[in-house]
């Protein structure tokens, strides 16, 4: 029952949002973007930047041995795309901006202030939950293709330092055996997880009840929920895009 309560909020959350567009805060949006956008590249750089040097290293084992080195950019490229680019920018920006996201709106939720505004005949969604939910949207659009191509830079870094490969060789194979296709694949996955994020932090957000517990709870159950969530659909994009862009 608890599972098919979460769902449903989870359904009347994108449901209102989706109608509260009409009437869209700015200022919140644009508050929204610095604080979930701006706020976070910083993170998501440094994540990028581990990432890029962790495939390669780890593909290096097998690049060795296979004596396979020219296809290292394009295995190395597709890795970053395809999977772990939008994979762990979609975990560490929930544990980022999903808790944050969660917890203001549990403070706000408990504190009272939530049915402060439908008392006074102003629209919560309108001017909280939509704003948020776009700004979180485009935020993780933004950040991936900063995470995209410092993970790409750092891989050719870390490809001439460990496999003494050229930087002109590892661009070449990326050049010619990335397809477009590929791109698209992590940008959706991108932009689904964000959506994921989104909509699951706020509807645990403005489920939450009590006192100052229920803030720390609602920003732990963010936090789990929208990993799970990211894990589910990216085994789901991944069989679909798979079949889809092929």
């Amino acid at each position: 029952m608890r599972a098919v309560g979460g769902v449903g909020a989870l359904a009347l959350v994108a449901g209102r949002t989706a109608w509260g567009l009409r009437r869209l805060e700015r200022r919140e949006l644009a508050r929204g973007l610095v604080q979930f956008g701006y706020g976070s590249l910083p993170l998501a750089l440094a994540t990028a930047a581990l990432a890029g040097v962790i495939v390669v290293v780890q593909a290096a084992l097998y690049i060795q041995r296979f004596g396979a080195r020219a296809f290292l950019g394009w295995a190395a490229g597709y890795g970053v795309l395809w999977e772990f680019g939008p994979l762990l920018l979609g975990l560490i920006m929930s544990a980022r901006i999903g808790a944050r996201n969660a917890a203001e709106l549990a403070t706000l939720k408990v504190g009272g202030q939530i049915e402060g505004l439908r008392g006074i005949g102003l629209d919560p969604f309108a001017l909280l939950v939509a704003p948020r939910v776009v700004a979180m949207e485009l935020s993780m659009l933004a950040l991936s293709t900063f995470t995209f191509l410092v993970s790409i830079l750092c891989e050719a870094v870390a490809a001439r330092l460990t496999l003494d490969l050229p930087v002109r060789v590892f661009f070449g194979t990326f050049a010619q055996m990335l397809s477009p296709s590929d791109i698209l694949g992590g940008v959706v996955k991108t932009g689904a997880f964000g959506l994921a994020i989104s909509l699951v932090s706020t509807a645990v957000g403005l489920r939450a009840k009590g006192g100052a517990r229920a803030v720390g709870e609602a920003a732990a159950s963010a936090v789990v929920l929208g990993c799970a969530a990211i894990f589910l659909l990216d085994f789901l994009l991944t069989t679909l895009l798979s079949r889809w862009l092929a």
